[in-house]
């Protein structure tokens, strides 16, 4: 039998579950871990700059491709709880992330000692496991476990602490006969699914509400297949954003009260039975539940049976896996199909369309400072349907979800439960490692930004170019708005003059020069017709230099972004002016119909 350190154990395993990357920052407890990743070679690892943010680079690393799982890395103590951030946003959004840490020596782990700290007990409410592993012999097994979890039922993340003792200590292990645990998921049986088909049926104005469970499930070709069989519209979760192209003839559109269209929701309120497939009903789609749910029948799937119920009670629910409830979903249409069983949804179809042609909000404005509006459709021209969209919370990720357009399954990258500032920079770089051929968009206002962006010395230091769109109104944008409901605009004004900066004016922090600083290239743009020029730049410089390249848009200090003040999708206030001209809106997916 061989024998090697529990370290090298764990490092083999991780290999042999598929891992090619880490992402983390190196200290005195996680020494031994680092020491045996040199010499097994084979994972490469990327070197943060704050180990939160090596946290969301396995975030995105993970949301990218099917079958990744994303690593960080990090010592003991403060280095952990840096992660917690980065496992309570994986675990919100069912993404497997492995988080493994160093720890004081196991003798001294109750007597205070330096950077010793219970990371398992703070860590297992936003992780599947989390575990202080005492005795060498069991990292294997522990490791093992932990890709059974992450992969099984609903993902998640899971941490794995390890004292710098057990990772020295010796211990027998053949890496050459390791197997991965089978992993479990629940699957629909055809007894459930000719029942929810069979509701389906009956109704006169379905949809499917798509989650991010079907992209988990790799198995947005088959969420398309169904809809088509059926003809049912499909309303996409931010989540799923990207299940099907949104210019898909069955794309009705997305529903909420802030990151939505004004189709989606006024289709949404004309249907009378919804079929949720891989969602969990967010509040931020729903609003208020009495108006989500009259009038209409609702059946629920999802991988997690304690889900289902948990928001509001559907009249029927089947815990499975997306894949394996949609493809007998396809199998059991077909037959109908075939049988003439199928009813004809084409008119339902088309309203919901007309719809998307009607209902639009403006994107052309020609005003200096630069309306937020303009910056998205720019963005529509100058980024193809290839485009990986990553961003995270704020007006400029909402209003960048009500605007741009996404055509490809895990094409929006976005944090949605948990919604931290400063997740774009590092989820970015996350993405752009696991697909380094990909056109990588990330997209922030000023203070999501501000948050975590010496990450961006990352992306010079390891050459992971992206593009970058910075919209600075120098206000904290969404809590502005929200404290309208206050009648207050306290402590939200991010606006000084830069002593070293007198050109900006009063939008304070100098970007341009803090991402030149750290490596990277930076545009920064003061009137509209700068921006689609400067865009089509970034993409040029980022090829060049394979560098992060910014472009900063200076917007106007004030813009309210539309969505709901009563919580409630059907009074979603529209701020700005609607689209009333083909040319108020010149990029969107249907001409507008005057």
């Amino acid at each position: 039998m061989a024998r090697m350190t529990a370290a090298r154990a764990a490092v083999e395993i991780l290999k042999r579950e598929g891992v090619t990357d880490a992402f983390g920052v190196p200290g005195a407890a996680i020494n031994p871990f680092y020491a045996a990743l040199k010499a097994s070679g084979g994972i490469t690892h990327t070197l943060a700059r704050h180990v939160e943010g090596a946290s969301h680079m396995a975030e995105g690393y993970t949301r990218t491709r099917a079958g990744n799982i994303g690593v960080c890395v990090g010592t003991s103590g403060p280095a952990g709880t840096d992660m917690i951030t980065g496992l309570y946003s994986a675990t919100g959004d069912s993404v497997p992330i492995l988080c493994v840490t160093g720890q004081a020596p196991t003798a001294v782990l109750h007597k205070e000692d330096f950077q010793a700290v219970d990371i398992a007990a703070i860590a297992r409410p936003v992780t599947k496991m989390a575990v202080t592993v005492l005795e060498a012999a069991q990292v294997p097994g522990v490791f093992q476990q932990a890709f059974h979890l992450m992969r099984s039922g609903r993902p998640g993340p899971v941490l794995i602490d390890l004292p710098i003792d057990v990772q020295r200590t010796e211990i027998e292990f053949d890496p050459g006969t390791y197997e991965s645990l089978p992993v479990h998921k629940p699957a629909a049986s055809r007894a459930q699914i000719e029942k929810a088909l069979g509701m389906l049926n009956a109704a006169e104005r379905p949809l499917i509400v798509a989650g991010g469970g079907i992209l988990n499930a790799d198995a947005a070709e088959l969420l398309v297949q169904f809809a088509e069989l059926t003809g049912t519209p499909v309303v996409p979760t931010l989540m799923g954003w990207g299940v099907l192209p949104d210019d898909h003839e069955l794309n009705a559109g997305m529903v909420g009260l802030q990151t939505s269209h004004r189709h989606g929701n006024a289709t949404f309120l004309e249907s009378d039975f919804v079929l949720g497939i891989g969602n969990r009903w967010a509040n931020r789609h729903t609003g208020r539940l009495d108006v989500y749910t009259a009038g209409r029948t609702f059946v629920h799937v999802d991988i997690d049976p304690t889900q289902i119920g948990r928001i509001f009670a559907p009249d029927y629910g089947i815990a499975s896996d997306a894949r394996a409830a949609l493809e007998l979903f396809v199998r059991v249409a077909k037959e109908l199909s075939a049988e003439g069983g199928l009813p004809d949804r084409s008119a339902w179809a088309a309203a919901a369309q007309e719809k998307r042609a009607t209902l639009q909000r403006r994107t052309h404005f020609d005003d200096v400072p630069i309306k937020p509006q303009r910056v998205y459709e720019e963005m529509n021209r100058a980024f193809g349907p290839e485009t990986r969209y990553v961003s995270t919370i704020g007006l400029a990720q909402i209003a960048g979800a009500q605007m741009l357009h996404v055509h490809r399954p895990r094409h929006w990258i976005n944090c949605g439960q948990a919604g931290p500032l400063g997740w774009t920079v590092p989820a970015a770089l996350g993405v752009a490692k696991a697909d380094p051929g990909a056109q990588v968009v990330a997209l922030s206002g000023d203070y999501d930004f501000q948050f975590m962006l010496e990450e961006l010395a990352v992306g010079a230091q390891h050459k992971i170019p992206y593009v970058h769109v910075l919209l600075n109104n120098s206000y904290l944008g969404l809590i502005r708005q929200a404290q309208r409901a206050f009648d207050i605009d306290f402590q939200v004004n991010l606006e000084f003059e830069n002593v070293n900066a007198p050109e900006l004016g009063v939008y304070g922090v100098d970007h341009v020069r803090v991402a030149e600083g750290l490596g990277c290239k930076a545009i920064r743009v003061t009137e509209p017709g700068g921006l689609g020029p400067a865009l089509e730049e970034a993409k040029e410089l980022a090829a060049e230099f394979r560098v992060p390249v910014i472009v900063e848009a200076i917007l106007e200090r004030v813009t309210d972004i539309s969505m709901s003040t009563t919580n409630d999708i059907s009074d979603v206030v529209e701020f700005e002016d609607i689209a009333t001209e083909p040319w108020h809106a010149p990029t969107s997916i249907r001409t507008l119909k005057v």
